[in-house]
């Protein structure tokens, strides 16, 4: 099954996302500023792709850092673009930069 990738335009909605979600959440947080904005579109594509083919193995979550700063402070998120696998509200593991689309399957398959 194909899933998109969640777009929380807030703390709460990221909140419900995750209390809703029973599986990992693979949030992505991206920022505003020149430098990030031109990194995490070029992740936007990388997960979309790859939300589709890992179908229900996780739920993917674009968080944008100004607008959800709690979850952003809550996972140690500093930079953008920052990749966190979480599961069960708890961070499993992050990694900060952007990513080829391998490096994110890497980063993927090593922890689902």
């Amino acid at each position: 099954m194909a899933r998109g990738v969640h777009r929380p335009q807030e703390d709460e909605e990221f909140d419900f996302v995750l209390s809703m979600t029973t599986g990992p959440v693979l949030a992505y947080f991206c920022g505003t500023w020149p430098k990030a904005v031109q990194a995490c579109r070029a992740m936007d594509a990388v997960v979309r792709e790859l939300a589709q083919e890992y179908g229900t193995r996780f739920t993917a979550v674009r968080t944008d850092m100004t607008r959800c700063p709690g979850a952003t402070k809550r996972y140690g998120v500093t930079s953008a673009p920052t990749a966190v696998l979480i599961e069960q509200g708890e961070a499993v593991a992050s990694q900060a930069g952007p990513m080829s689309r391998e490096e994110f399957r890497a980063f993927l398959d090593a922890r689902l």
